[in-house]
């Protein structure tokens, strides 16, 4: 058999695999997006701590009733998110959360039991912020006096490790499920009907719908370990997954997948009645039926030619106004869905917390759909300019207009959210989200560039590809046909290929002998040489197409520049899911704002020091505790100096002495008397450090006549 007939060769197996090609540098971007996101830092919390009581780091004098915390945002909280350990690392609140929200300020509390020993205690809390986002942290204060402390902390950050790198990746696999979906049918609704034929945007449409589906369910079950244990284990813990289910993050999820239930029949339609009603309406012939040109045709047969006419018409008519309305109730049935869609980030993430939520989630939505209907889109029109028929300008023309209308919805409503996330300019560059924002607008700058380079080549398209060259491609496809009819005919003897009139076989008949008598008998069809005559006509028009397409310079040139708008739009679609990862701007600021005046307010707490001693003799080792209120310079400050043994009993010496010096200034060193006014216990009224510094503290203690050690330490005087 002839191998020209049956490969075509040059031109059928480069059609089979035309969009591999274009295909391997995006998905080589997405899966270097995609390890780069495992390999980040765990998603920035959302919700941050602005304030405590006790404070960080601060020395009470009593056990308090509670430790209270202040956050920026509303934060999900449980009985266990705040715990208080002593020294020892034994929990010793009371293991219940207290609500102490008021007037705006997002604050929960736990209460302690009185009658606590001195020490230091360590908070250690975690919650879920409002965006869906989890956040943990831990801090220690002292009652009495520091202590050593065996409190475990975590080890890990919240949304961290293993499990936080598969939820980020699940994320950013949502986003370009939803994409794909939305984007791709778009296309085809509002843009290039005949697509809705085309094998390959089908297979993207409904490879969209699955990765968002997959994505989805991967991100239910990994909720309740990304908030919680960290612990991939967990992903198959029931108890965990039902408590998700119960947050507004889960429900959001489960909506998600109800919405992508209905999706999955609108897919069906989609690419079932929708393809068959546009397939049916370009098979139609233009004049209605078919008319007798016979001159001795009478007057009866061209009535009747007539009335078939004016049926045909009728029918064609009534076609087309059900492909219509079907089209409509797509459009309408499509937009509801996509929006809903939509929704389920808007109302669990960025949107659905901090300033004007109200007006924030329905502009989050129309943010999405146009993000989805022009990158989306954008890939649809680049598999339909590599694959299938040629991509008519009028098609082309239409997504230009639905990409330009996108993107003056992406401009206002990327204004207005980059103002309520950032707030202030010098938020812009000098908080992580507004350098992410910064990355981010750059990209779609450059989207917009090359956008407008393939709007350039889209008016320069003609209708149609050129006449030569289709007319090329089809006398080769149908030399391809003969030669393997004659194929099939060789091998036979004397049969003959009965074949039907669109060219399948039907069987083939063979003389049963000569003269009048002879009789024809029927030979069966070969099944694997008709199977192999349909392959060869399927590689034909795929060669066809693929020589259309490649003769057109002006399409060739719009496929290259559709090219690069893909290849970008995959690192802009990285960017995005980092950036709804990333703590917001104004956040951040807050944070900075509570810190500083954290530091302001420190500037009036004592100075509490603990200094280790280990003199060498007998009874040597011990701590003395320093605090010097208020520790500030040109006021009088007070000194007391308590001195205790290693298990933290008062310890009693024969001399303790003090003294400052600021080497910075050439000041010092300044010794201060301190008077012994109990057991264990020194202290110095009136002492005066006249320049605020780093000044370097000695204490000298003495343990007996002969064993005596001076410690210094460096200490900050406002």
């Amino acid at each position: 058999m002839s191998t020209t007939a049956l490969r075509a060769p040059g031109v059928t197996g480069r059609a089979a695999i035309g969009l591999r090609p274009v295909l391997r540098p995006l998905l080589l971007v997405a899966a270097v997006l995609g390890a780069l996101l495992a390999g980040a830092a765990p998603a920035s919390a959302h919700a941050a701590l602005t304030g405590s009581t006790p404070a960080q780091g601060s020395v009470v004098d009593r056990v308090p009733e509670q430790v209270a915390l202040t956050f920026s945002e509303g934060v999900l909280m449980g009985d266990d998110s705040i715990r208080v350990l002593d020294p020892r690392g034994k929990r010793v609140d009371r293991g219940h959360l207290r609500n102490l929200c008021s007037g705006g300020t997002v604050k929960y509390g736990a209460g302690l039991p009185p009658g606590l020993p001195d020490g230091t205690y360590t908070v250690a809390w975690q919650a879920v912020s409002a965006d869906s986002h989890p956040v943990a942290g831990a801090f220690t204060f002292s009652v009495g006096a520091p202590s050593r402390t065996s409190a475990p902390l975590p080890q890990q950050e919240a949304g961290g490790g293993v499990v936080g790198a598969l939820y980020g990746i699940a994320r950013y696999l949502a986003y370009a499920g939803f994409v794909v979906l939305v984007g791709g049918a778009a296309f085809v609704l509002l843009c290039r009907p005949a697509a809705a034929r085309v094998r390959s945007v089908q297979r993207l449409v409904v490879r969209g719908w699955a990765v968002l589906t997959a994505a989805t369910i991967a991100m239910l079950l990994l909720r309740a370990p990304y908030t919680g244990s960290g612990d991939l284990a967990d992903v198959f813990d029931l108890g965990g997954l039902r408590d998700v289910l119960t947050t507004k993050p889960g429900a959001a999820l489960v909506s998600r997948l109800l919405l992508l239930a209905a999706a999955a029949l609108f897919v069906a339609v989609l690419f079932g009645a929708y393809a068959r009603a546009q397939e049916a309406g370009a098979g139609a012939a233009p004049g209605g039926g078919a008319t007798d040109t016979d001159d001795s045709a009478d007057a009866t047969d061209t009535d009747d030619s007539a009335d078939a006419a004016d049926t045909g018409a009728t029918a064609d008519a009534e076609d087309d106004k059900r492909r219509k309305d079907l089209s409509f109730g797509l459009g309408i049935g499509g937009a509801i869905l996509a929006t809903g869609l939509a929704a389920t980030w808007a109302m669990a993430e960025h949107a659905s917390t901090g300033v004007q939520p109200g007006i924030a989630m329905p502009v989050d939505v129309l943010h999405l759909l146009a993000v989805a209907t022009w990158l989306g889109g954008l890939v649809a029109l680049l598999v339909s300019l590599y694959r299938g028929p040629a991509v008519e300008r009028s098609g082309v023309q239409r997504f230009s207009r639905l990409a330009f209308g996108s993107v003056l919805v992406l401009v206002v409503t990327g204004i207005y959210q980059s103002w309520r996330q950032v707030g202030t300019w010098s938020a812009l560059g000098g908080t992580s989200y507004g350098r992410l924002l910064l990355v981010k607008i750059g990209l779609v700058l450059v989207l917009v560039g090359i956008a407008w380079v393939s709007r350039r080549w889209t008016a320069r398209l003609g209708e149609g590809p050129a006449a030569e060259a289709e007319a090329a491609a089809v006398l080769e496809s149908s030399t391809v046909l003969e030669s393997s009819a004659d194929d099939l005919k060789s091998g036979s003897g004397s049969a003959r290929d009965g074949r039907t009139a669109d060219g399948t076989a039907s069987g083939r008949t063979q003389d049963g002998g000569s003269g009048p008598d002879r009789e024809l008998v029927t030979v069966p069809p070969d099944p694997a040489r008709a199977a192999q005559l349909a392959r060869q006509r399927a590689a034909a028009a795929a060669a066809r197409d693929k020589r259309v397409r490649d003769a057109d310079p002006e399409r060739c040139g719009l496929r290259r520049s559709v090219l690069a708008e893909a290849s970008v739009a995959v690192v802009l679609l990285a960017v995005t899911t980092v950036l709804t990862s990333t703590e917001p701007a104004r956040t951040e600021e807050a944070v900075r704002a509570a810190g500083g005046a954290a530091q302001s307010a420190d500037a009036n707490q004592p100075l509490v020091l603990n200094v280790p001693f280990d003199t060498g003799g007998t009874r040597g080792k011990g701590t003395v505790r320093v605090d010097l209120d208020p520790a500030r310079s040109g006021s009088a400050n007070d000194l007391h100096l308590r001195v205790a043994d290693p298990d933290g009993k008062t310890m009693d010496i024969p001399e303790v002495k003090v003294s400052f010096t600021l080497k910075a200034k050439g000041l010092g060193p300044l010794p201060v008397t301190a008077d012994h006014v109990s057991e264990g216990h020194w202290s110095a009224r009136g002492v005066r450090l006249p320049v605020p510094g780093q000044w370097r503290l000695a204490v000298t203690v003495r343990t007996s006549d002969i064993d005596q050690v001076t410690e210094t330490r460096n200490v900050k005087i406002n």
